[in-house]
């Protein structure tokens, strides 16, 4: 009786064990107390974006193709344009166009004198409309003439998504950009000394008819957030709460892009994600002698296998098209996964031209084509001709008489 009842026990106990087993496998994995690491950043602004400058490739965008109002951020091309038009010390006088614009303003009224220097700097630290209605008609001759120069300008620098209208960025209809182009945009002006150093400026002195005023700039995240050191902000109704940043830490050198935040504190917030976020997630790595030492390694295996038919020499010799750049952010955990893979061709017909292309090489990682470099074939090799037969005849002859001997 005593065992019958032990046996009853231990077949309960093992019951219980098999059910707990099973319904702990079976559970949903959000049921269980395991970290998972996701991607996803919370940000709440309808548009962000970050920019590597070292590649020109976005590490990671919430709708960064939108076309989109961008409000002041507008700012970056007026300063472009003037930039590479005017001289800095050229004096403007101000207009009643200029003088009355709405919006954030200088504080311009009609008949001031004011040279381009430190209009320039009203528009990108003050955030001037009247200092962009004052340089526009001064370089372009009148608003509609300098937006022309502004969409001349986004075309030189392939920016297809892009359309300008007024050089302040208030709502119009035709004026737009998308996160990713006005990142390009940013990338571009930065490589400009004198915009790099404008933007850096968290306060700054001008001169109005002589008369000295200080100006601070709308950029809050300048000298309070490691790195930072430009670029622009921006608010309409339309565009909503604007930010464009330029981060340097060590080597990662990066811009992020937040269009449509509520609040400025939201804009800024989301700021500091997309920051914190690149300096956590990526690594700055030599992409192009990653790429060249993995080319070596192919050519070694596959340069011998390309055969030319009726060729005047026998060894194809290989050279890669040079990657765009040299330095890249990647995800720390796929450094390890930067391959490539070749398409090529492996018969020719002589002649082979000198720098054909005959083929092409993938850059990858993971699985994700990151760039498609040409292969090409670095010495011209000649049909054969009668006399170079001729000569392999004899060669042949020459080999069978010193053997023969």
């Amino acid at each position: 009786m005593y065992k019958r009842e032990k046996y009853k026990t231990l077949n309960k106990i093992f019951i219980g064990l098999i059910l707990f087993i099973t319904i702990f496998t079976i559970l949903p994995k959000e049921n269980l107390a395991v970290e998972e690491d996701t991607e996803e950043i919370d940000i709440t602004s309808r548009i962000a974006l970050i920019y590597d400058r070292a590649s020109g490739k976005i590490l990671y965008e919430k709708n960064g193709n939108k076309q989109t109002p961008m409000a002041s951020t507008t700012k970056i091309m007026t300063a472009i344009v003037v930039l590479e038009n005017a001289n800095l010390s050229d004096e403007v006088t101000i207009d009643s166009k200029a003088a009355e614009i709405g919006g954030s303003r200088l504080g311009l009224k009609k008949n001031d004198k004011i040279t381009v220097n430190d209009l320039l700097y009203g528009l990108m630290l003050r955030s001037g409309n009247d200092a962009a209605i004052a340089l526009a008609t001064f370089v372009g001759g009148s608003v509609e003439g300098f937006a022309e120069m502004m969409n001349k300008k986004a075309q030189e620098l392939g920016l297809t998504n892009s359309h300008f209208v007024v050089p302040h960025g208030l709502d119009n209809d035709g004026h737009y950009t998308t996160a990713f182009e006005l990142a390009k945009m940013a990338d571009y002006a930065l490589g400009i000394d004198k915009f790099k150093e404008i933007v850096g400026c968290k306060t700054a002195t001008i001169y109005i008819n002589g008369y000295a005023k200080t100006i601070n700039n709308t950029n809050k995240l300048l000298g309070s957030v490691s790195g930072v050191y430009g670029v622009k902000t921006g608010f309409t109704n339309g565009a909503g709460r604007c930010l464009v940043t330029a981060c340097k830490r060590d080597d990662l050198d990066i811009i992020t892009v937040i269009i449509g935040a509520d609040t400025n504190e939201i804009r800024s917030d989301d700021t500091i994600k997309l920051i914190q976020y690149a300096y956590t997630k990526f690594e700055v790595v030599d992409i192009k002698q990653i790429v060249e030492e993995k080319f070596e390694e192919w050519k070694n295996i596959n340069e011998g296998r390309i055969y030319v038919n009726k060729g005047t020499e026998k060894k194809v010799k290989l050279y890669l098209e040079e990657l765009p750049y040299t330095k890249m952010a990647v995800k720390k955990e796929e450094i390890d996964n930067i391959n490539i893979a070749s398409t090529i061709i492996y018969y020719f017909e002589a002649p082979l031209e000198k720098d054909k292309i005959i083929g092409n090489l993938k850059v990858m990682i993971n699985d994700e084509v990151i760039e498609i470099l040409d292969i090409y074939n670095e010495n011209e090799i000649r049909k054969k001709e009668m006399k170079d037969y001729l000569i392999e005849f004899l060669e042949i002859l020459s080999k069978i008489n010193i053997f023969s001997s």
